[in-house]
């Protein structure tokens, strides 16, 4: 098997566990708090992403001169998952998910003011278009428009501010510190709030709460593993089989259908972030050097 289907085999695993994990959040989301949710899922995370540090180069790989980015990456992430939690526990599962691929594109224009960098002509279509595509999904003013809408487009939005800062201070920070110090953060920031929002879970409630984090961390693991054996241009795309897992988990646990403007919203965005992709993937080839 080449390298290339290796990193799509992974990528598609991980997509599909990030899926799962979305479903159990949704499900907890319907007694718990977003709050509670996140405690127990960054809980199960931690001492694993530790294990995977230890056996990926040693736990010195968690070291760090760089504490203060590390907490603004965490509080970044606590925002992200909040209000992804909270935007799960409010629409359903596929048009949760359809909002939650804008995430690209906020990284797209946010980088113009955060990094400097420059948009052209064709990115920024398709960004308008992808823009489109969620006007289309979340219909704000009209009957079907809910405000869980508005949470999952600020998780999108935390989630590009989340990017921005690993594209800026990634390369002098190894992998599994970013991850380590960035889940850490909300676990502390949640068990300072928990008792406040505590809720005695069901037994079957705490294998939910476990499975959460088991399948947020291998989601990461197999995602990493996607982008080490292909190139991005080729694993990346992979990520919006996401929608397809969404419709059958929602359907299968909710009887969730989405509407055709759902559908019609999700092509638009998914069509722009492809389009993205693309033309990015083009201009790093015409940029690389042929000698």
């Amino acid at each position: 098997m080449s390298a290339s289907l290796k990193g799509i085999g992974f990528m598609c695993l991980g997509v599909l566990c990030l899926a799962i994990g979305d479903a159990i959040a949704k499900w907890l989301g319907e007694v718990h708090s977003p709050l509670q949710i996140i405690f127990f899922r960054t809980l199960v995370s931690l001492p694993l992403i530790a294990v995977l540090a230890r056996f990926g180069g040693g736990l010195t790989k968690l070291r760090t001169r760089r504490p203060g980015i590390h907490l603004l990456r965490g509080l970044i992430y606590t925002g992200t998952m909040f209000c992804f939690v909270l935007g799960l526990t409010l629409l359903p599962l596929a048009e949760a998910t359809a909002i939650a691929f804008v995430a690209p594109l906020f990284v797209t224009l946010l980088s113009v003011p955060l990094l400097g960098e420059r948009i052209e002509g064709p990115v920024l279509l398709a960004s308008l278009v992808g823009f489109a595509g969620v006007l289309i999904v979340v219909r704000p003013g009209g009957e079907a428009f809910d405000p869980g809408a508005l949470a999952l487009i600020g998780a999108a939005v935390f989630y590009a501010l989340m990017m921005i800062t690993a594209r800026r201070w990634g390369g002098s920070e190894h992998l599994w510190a970013m991850v380590f110090y960035m889940t850490l953060v909300p676990f502390v920031l949640t068990a300072l709030a928990l008792p406040w929002v505590w809720q005695t879970p069901h037994p079957w409630h705490w294998l939910a709460f476990a499975g959460s984090g088991l399948f947020g961390v291998g989601a990461t693991a197999f995602i990493t593993l996607a982008f080490r054996h292909a190139p991005a241009a080729i694993a990346a795309p992979f990520d919006y089989t996401a929608m397809l897992w969404a419709v059958l988990l929602g359907w299968w646990f909710w009887g969730e259908m989405p509407d055709l403007w759902v559908f019609l919203g999700s092509v638009l965005i998914i069509g722009s972030g492809l389009a993205i992709a693309y033309h990015e993937r083009r201009t790093t080839l015409k940029r690389r050097p042929t000698s």
